[in-house]
This record gives structure tokens, C-alpha cells and sequence, in this order.
């Protein structure tokens, strides 16, 4: 705690949504519901499609990967955004806030390149079906998976080596409900600008290069589309890219609103709404956007269910 000029802050409070005790009950039930929901929906999926052998397809890895990714993010917020409703402090540590933006970093930018592979890979299978085995082998499929992990890692370990050169030593009240980076640069007595300068650059590199190639993918699969002569055909591609489409549209737009937007690092007013749908609604809503509309997944599901009723039968 901050005492005098010459002492710095190693501790901070997140202020979170609310201070009338009244909502805290509310709210507490509906971030668990969605918390719970969400790990049970991620990790259900990552374990179906590592259980199935007929889903070890380059596809499902990627889905299975950004599904865990969804969970680490949900595991790097939610359980200390609970405790806070009900403590009386809701101190966080230096440290702490570290570890809460290195992981919440990792499966952000590990996610917009397992995304931009989703959309190669849609490219190949619509575009190239009959080279999508040459083309989408096994071992480029773990080399793009195992890229988008180390570069997710570099990512997040540059961005909090920058954070160590700040000193805190004014306010120690983070007004956020987790240790974002943008929130801390406000509360720093050193001046940000090479870190925001930084977080310019590499966010905006990961997030315009992974968006460029999914711009170019899907360009590729609408003029290949809209070419194709059966209307079944048409209608089979253009639902097998309506789910992850979606799922792109939502991620990257909260991300650029959030960090590249102008003034981002001003107005911090418009960054809990945002930091909402990002960091809670998407990870709670991948697994049924892409489960839902996928008929493989579901006759996995409903042949698994069907199997475990017949186990249950008594002979």
C-alpha cells in the first residue's frame, strides 16, 4: 500500500462492477453459471475430440486447442472476479496481476492464430478438396498448432517484461474487474508510452496478421462458393464456415476495439463491456457455436449417449 511519495504500490484493488451489496449475490450467481458452463462446455469438447479418433482431423484440433485456450482464459479471470463479490478487500498482488495478464495474453494471442489456421484449413477443404491431405498434412497441422503456441508465450512474456519497467505509486485502485494492461498504465508514475507504444505494435502485428489471413481464406471460399453450380453444395460450404465466421467476427472486433482502437489507452470507461464479451461470452459461447452447427461433433455425442444407455441396460 501506497503511504508516502517514496514507497511504491505492490498491491491493488480491484474495483470491479458494483459496490451495493445487493447485486453482488445476483451477479455472483450468473459470472459462476457462466464460468461453470463454460469449463464444462470447453473441456467436454476438448476431451470428445481427444477420445474420438474419427475427430483427429486437422480441424478438430485446432477446435479442440481453441477450446482449451477459451478455458485458460475463463481459469486466468473468473475464479478471482468471484471472490472479490464477497471479500472485503479484494487486494491483488503485483505478482498476481502479472500472472493474471501473462495467461489471459497467452490464450488471447494463441487464439487469433488457431483461428487464422481454422480458416487455412476451411480454405484447403473448400477450395482444394482433393489436395487437402497434401496440403493439410499432419505434420504442417502441429507445426501451425505448436507456432501458435510459442508465439502466444513470446507474446505474453515481452509484454510483461514491459510492465516490470512501471512503478506504481500513486492510486492503487484498478478500475477493472481483472489486471488488464491497459488499467495499469493508468495507475503508473512512469511515463507508458513505450509500452503502449509496444503493445501497439505486437498486438496490432498478431491481430492484422491473423486477420489478413483470414480476410484472404474467406475471400477464396465465397468466390469458390459462388461458383459452384449445385445449390446443395453451396449450402453445405457456407454452413460449414457460418460457425467459425461468427466466432471470428466477435473475437477480433472486441480486440480491436479494446487495444488498437484510438485513445484505447484513455477511455478506460468503454473497456468492462467489452473486456466482458471477450474474456467471458466468447470463451462461453465456442463450444455451441461450433458444436451446435456441427453435425459430426453431435452424432459423436448422441453415439456416445446411445452407447452409454446400452451399458446401462441390465443383461
Amino acid at each position: 500500500m501506497t503511504e508516502d511519495n517514496n514507497s511504491f504500490t505492490t498491491e491493488f484493488i480491484l474495483i470491479g462492477f458494483t459496490d451495493h451489496p445487493e447485486l453482488k449475490g445476483l451477479l455472483f450467481v450468473v459470472f459462476f453459471a457462466i464460468y461453470l458452463v463454460t469449463m464444462v462446455g470447453n473441456l467436454g469438447l476438448v476431451a470428445l475430440i481427444y477420445i474420438e479418433h474419427r475427430l483427429h482431423t486437422p480441424m478438430y484440433i485446432f477446435l479442440g486447442n481453441l477450446a482449451l485456450m477459451d478455458a485458460c482464459c475463463s481459469c486466468a479471470i473468473t475464479p478471482k472476479m468471484l471472490e472479490n463479490f464477497f471479500s472485503a478487500d479484494r487486494m491483488i498482488s503485483l505478482y498476481e496481476c502479472m500472472a493474471q495478464f501473462y495467461f489471459l495474453c497467452l490464450a488471447e494471442t494463441t487464439d487469433c492464430f488457431l483461428l487464422a489456421a481454422m480458416a487455412y484449413d476451411r480454405y484447403v477443404a473448400i477450395c482444394n478438396p482433393l489436395q487437402y491431405h497434401t496440403m493439410m498434412s499432419k505434420k504442417l497441422c502441429i507445426l501451425m498448432t505448436t507456432g501458435a503456441y510459442i508465439i502466444g508465450h513470446l507474446h505474453s512474456i515481452v509484454q510483461v517484461a514491459l510492465l516490470f519497467r512501471l512503478t506504481f505509486c500513486g492510486s492503487n485502485q484498478i478500475n477493472h474487474f481483472f489486471c488488464d494492461v491497459l488499467p495499469l498504465y493508468r495507475l503508473s508514475c512512469v511515463d507508458p508510452y513505450i509500452n503502449d507504444l509496444m503493445i501497439l505494435i505486437l498486438s496490432g502485428f498478431v491481430q492484422v496478421f491473423s486477420i489478413t489471413i483470414v480476410l484472404i481464406s474467406y475471400f477464396c471460399i465465397l468466390f469458390t462458393i459462388f461458383t459452384m453450380k449445385s445449390k446443395e453444395g453451396r449450402g453445405k460450404a457456407l454452413s460449414t464456415c457460418a460457425s467459425h465466421f461468427l466466432s471470428v467476427s466477435m473475437f477480433y472486433g472486441s480486440l480491436l476495439f479494446v487495444y488498437i482502437r484510438p485513445n484505447s489507452f484513455k477511455e478506460g470507461d468503454k473497456d468492462i463491456p467489452v473486456a466482458i464479451f471477450y474474456t467471458l461470452i466468447i470463451p462461453l459461447l465456442n463450444p455451441f457455436i461450433y458444436s451446435l452447427r456441427n453435425k459430426e461433433v453431435i452424432n459423436v455425442i448422441k453415439r456416445i449417449i446411445k452407447n452409454r444407455k446400452l451399458c446401462a441396460i441390465p443383461k
